[in-house]
Protein backbone atom coordinates (compact mmCIF):
# COMPACT_ATOMS: atom_id res chain seq x y z
CA UNK A 1 0.00 0.00 0.00
CA UNK A 2 1.61 3.37 -0.71
CA UNK A 3 0.71 6.99 1.32
CA UNK A 4 0.39 9.71 0.34
CA UNK A 5 2.72 12.27 1.91
CA UNK A 6 2.27 16.46 1.77
CA UNK A 7 5.53 18.14 1.83
CA UNK A 8 4.67 21.84 3.38
CA UNK A 9 7.24 23.70 1.28
CA UNK A 10 6.93 26.06 -2.24
CA UNK A 11 10.53 25.50 -2.64
CA UNK A 12 10.31 23.26 -5.70
CA UNK A 13 13.96 22.37 -5.21
CA UNK A 14 13.44 20.74 -1.30
CA UNK A 15 10.32 18.92 -2.97
CA UNK A 16 12.96 17.10 -5.54
CA UNK A 17 15.71 16.08 -2.51
CA UNK A 18 13.36 15.25 0.10
CA UNK A 19 11.56 13.08 -3.26
CA UNK A 20 14.75 11.44 -3.64
CA UNK A 21 15.63 10.67 -0.03
CA UNK A 22 12.79 8.71 0.09
CA UNK A 23 12.27 7.81 -2.82
CA UNK A 24 12.19 3.75 -1.83
CA UNK A 25 9.91 4.27 0.92
CA UNK A 26 5.79 3.52 -0.28
CA UNK A 27 4.92 7.22 0.42
CA UNK A 28 4.02 9.48 -2.57
CA UNK A 29 5.45 13.32 -2.25
CA UNK A 30 2.88 16.05 -3.15
CA UNK A 31 2.73 19.34 -2.80
CA UNK A 32 0.12 21.45 -1.44
CA UNK A 33 -0.95 23.12 -4.43
CA UNK A 34 -1.51 19.59 -5.75
CA UNK A 35 -3.75 18.57 -3.32
CA UNK A 36 -5.66 21.57 -2.67
CA UNK A 37 -5.26 23.66 -5.91
CA UNK A 38 -3.61 26.55 -4.35
CA UNK A 39 -0.85 27.21 -2.22
CA UNK A 40 -1.29 27.57 1.09
CA UNK A 41 1.28 30.69 2.82
CA UNK A 42 1.90 29.81 6.51
CA UNK A 43 3.90 32.69 8.34
CA UNK A 44 7.27 31.38 9.54
CA UNK A 45 7.59 33.63 12.75
CA UNK A 46 8.92 31.15 15.12
CA UNK A 47 11.99 31.32 17.13
CA UNK A 48 13.55 28.12 16.20
CA UNK A 49 13.85 25.74 13.39
CA UNK A 50 11.25 23.53 15.11
CA UNK A 51 8.70 25.55 15.82
CA UNK A 52 8.21 26.39 12.20
CA UNK A 53 8.77 22.99 10.93
CA UNK A 54 5.77 22.07 13.67
CA UNK A 55 3.53 25.33 12.50
CA UNK A 56 4.05 24.31 8.99
CA UNK A 57 3.06 20.64 9.79
CA UNK A 58 0.36 21.68 11.73
CA UNK A 59 -1.52 24.44 8.98
CA UNK A 60 -0.64 22.20 6.20
CA UNK A 61 -2.33 18.59 7.69
CA UNK A 62 -4.95 20.54 9.13
CA UNK A 63 -5.69 21.73 5.65
CA UNK A 64 -5.37 18.65 3.72
CA UNK A 65 -6.61 16.22 6.34
CA UNK A 66 -3.50 13.95 5.15
CA UNK A 67 -0.06 13.03 6.53
CA UNK A 68 1.99 15.75 6.12
CA UNK A 69 6.16 16.21 6.23
CA UNK A 70 7.28 20.21 6.63
CA UNK A 71 10.86 21.41 6.95
CA UNK A 72 12.68 24.27 7.99
CA UNK A 73 16.22 24.61 7.40
CA UNK A 74 18.99 27.62 7.27
CA UNK A 75 22.64 28.51 7.65
CA UNK A 76 23.93 29.54 10.61
CA UNK A 77 27.27 31.26 11.20
CA UNK A 78 29.39 31.79 14.07
CA UNK A 79 30.70 34.98 13.39
CA UNK A 80 27.43 36.42 12.91
CA UNK A 81 26.17 34.65 15.98
CA UNK A 82 24.28 32.43 14.71
CA UNK A 83 22.71 34.18 11.51
CA UNK A 84 21.06 34.62 9.18
CA UNK A 85 19.45 31.62 11.19
CA UNK A 86 15.57 31.02 10.89
CA UNK A 87 15.84 34.07 8.70
CA UNK A 88 17.64 32.30 6.30
CA UNK A 89 15.28 32.61 3.11
CA UNK A 90 14.28 35.97 3.93
CA UNK A 91 18.00 37.61 4.83
CA UNK A 92 18.22 39.95 2.33
CA UNK A 93 14.16 40.90 2.85
CA UNK A 94 11.00 39.35 2.14
CA UNK A 95 11.53 39.08 -1.28
CA UNK A 96 14.87 38.33 -1.39
CA UNK A 97 16.48 36.26 -4.15
CA UNK A 98 19.20 33.55 -3.41
CA UNK A 99 21.54 36.22 -5.07
CA UNK A 100 20.57 38.83 -2.80
CA UNK A 101 20.77 36.64 0.48
CA UNK A 102 24.40 35.29 -0.52
CA UNK A 103 25.26 39.26 -1.39
CA UNK A 104 23.63 40.39 2.08
CA UNK A 105 25.64 37.52 3.81
CA UNK A 106 29.43 38.22 2.65
CA UNK A 107 28.48 41.95 3.05
CA UNK A 108 27.44 41.11 6.83
CA UNK A 109 30.72 38.84 7.13
CA UNK A 110 32.89 41.96 5.60
CA UNK A 111 36.22 41.77 3.78
CA UNK A 112 39.01 39.10 5.00
CA UNK A 113 42.20 38.90 3.64
CA UNK A 114 43.03 36.02 1.76
CA UNK A 115 46.40 35.54 3.10
CA UNK A 116 45.77 34.96 6.81
CA UNK A 117 41.67 35.11 7.58
CA UNK A 118 40.19 32.15 8.51
CA UNK A 119 36.53 31.39 6.16
CA UNK A 120 34.14 31.81 9.25
CA UNK A 121 32.48 28.67 10.67
CA UNK A 122 28.91 28.03 10.07
CA UNK A 123 26.77 25.18 9.80
CA UNK A 124 23.50 23.82 7.78
CA UNK A 125 20.37 22.96 10.08
CA UNK A 126 17.25 21.16 9.19
CA UNK A 127 14.27 20.20 11.29
CA UNK A 128 11.96 17.96 9.98
CA UNK A 129 8.34 17.40 11.32
CA UNK A 130 5.85 15.15 10.76
CA UNK A 131 2.30 14.66 11.11
CA UNK A 132 -0.27 11.86 10.59
CA UNK A 133 -4.03 12.91 11.34
CA UNK A 134 -4.48 9.13 11.79
CA UNK A 135 -2.76 8.12 14.21
CA UNK A 136 -0.56 9.14 16.86
CA UNK A 137 -3.51 11.19 17.81
CA UNK A 138 -1.76 13.48 15.48
CA UNK A 139 1.60 14.34 17.54
CA UNK A 140 4.18 16.35 15.77
CA UNK A 141 7.23 14.19 15.56
CA UNK A 142 10.68 16.17 15.08
CA UNK A 143 14.29 15.14 13.70
CA UNK A 144 16.82 17.37 13.32
CA UNK A 145 20.15 17.55 11.11
CA UNK A 146 23.63 19.43 10.23
CA UNK A 147 26.29 20.02 8.35
CA UNK A 148 29.10 21.48 9.38
CA UNK A 149 31.13 23.98 7.27
CA UNK A 150 32.36 27.36 6.65
CA UNK A 151 31.62 30.52 4.42
CA UNK A 152 33.77 30.90 1.42
CA UNK A 153 35.08 34.37 -0.24
CA UNK A 154 32.88 33.92 -3.25
CA UNK A 155 29.96 31.25 -5.18
CA UNK A 156 31.62 28.57 -6.25
CA UNK A 157 29.55 25.45 -7.99
CA UNK A 158 26.02 25.12 -9.74
CA UNK A 159 24.21 22.26 -8.53
CA UNK A 160 21.86 23.92 -5.11
CA UNK A 161 20.11 26.40 -4.22
CA UNK A 162 20.28 29.00 -1.26
CA UNK A 163 23.17 29.43 -0.27
CA UNK A 164 24.98 26.45 -1.18
CA UNK A 165 27.59 28.03 -3.17
CA UNK A 166 29.30 29.89 -0.19
CA UNK A 167 28.90 26.92 1.97
CA UNK A 168 32.49 24.66 2.03
CA UNK A 169 31.61 21.39 3.31
CA UNK A 170 33.96 20.36 6.37
CA UNK A 171 36.73 18.17 5.10
CA UNK A 172 36.05 18.61 1.50
CA UNK A 173 37.31 21.08 -0.65
CA UNK A 174 34.31 21.66 -2.36
CA UNK A 175 31.24 23.96 -1.73
CA UNK A 176 27.95 22.19 -1.53
CA UNK A 177 26.72 23.89 -5.23
CA UNK A 178 30.02 21.63 -5.72
CA UNK A 179 28.76 18.17 -4.95
CA UNK A 180 27.10 15.41 -7.14
CA UNK A 181 23.44 14.77 -6.20
CA UNK A 182 24.28 11.44 -4.87
CA UNK A 183 27.35 13.37 -3.08
CA UNK A 184 24.76 16.23 -1.33
CA UNK A 185 21.94 13.61 -0.18
CA UNK A 186 24.75 11.42 1.60
CA UNK A 187 26.00 14.00 4.14
CA UNK A 188 23.78 17.53 4.00
CA UNK A 189 21.96 18.99 6.69
CA UNK A 190 18.76 17.42 4.88
CA UNK A 191 19.91 14.29 4.35
CA UNK A 192 20.79 13.77 7.41
CA UNK A 193 17.29 14.80 9.10
CA UNK A 194 15.52 12.53 6.54
CA UNK A 195 17.75 9.36 7.95
CA UNK A 196 16.27 9.85 11.35
CA UNK A 197 12.62 10.91 9.90
CA UNK A 198 12.94 7.57 7.92
CA UNK A 199 12.36 5.68 10.83
CA UNK A 200 9.77 7.36 12.20
CA UNK A 201 8.12 7.35 8.98
CA UNK A 202 8.61 3.54 8.92
CA UNK A 203 7.07 3.18 12.43
CA UNK A 204 4.12 5.81 11.75
CA UNK A 205 3.12 3.73 8.25
CA UNK A 206 3.40 0.54 10.41
CA UNK A 207 0.46 2.13 12.51
CA UNK A 208 -1.14 3.14 9.63
CA UNK A 209 -1.59 -0.18 8.24
CA UNK A 210 -2.82 -1.85 11.27
CA UNK A 211 -5.45 0.79 11.61
CA UNK A 212 -6.41 -0.34 7.86
CA UNK A 213 -6.28 -3.70 8.93
CA UNK A 214 -8.69 -3.35 11.70
CA UNK A 215 -10.78 -1.48 9.54
CA UNK A 216 -11.16 -4.13 6.91
CA UNK A 217 -11.34 -6.87 9.40
CA UNK A 218 -14.82 -8.35 9.33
Amino acid sequence: MRHLLVVATQNPHKVTELRALFADLPVDLVTPVEVLGYSLDVVEDGATFEANAEKKARAVANATHAMTLADDSGLEVDALQGAPGVRSARYAGERATDADNNAALLSALGSRDPETAEDPSARFRCVLALIDPFTDGGAVHTVEGACEGAITRSARGTNGFGYDPLFLVAGLEKTMAELTEAEKNALSHRAKASQKMRLVLEKVLAARGEAVRKLDAP
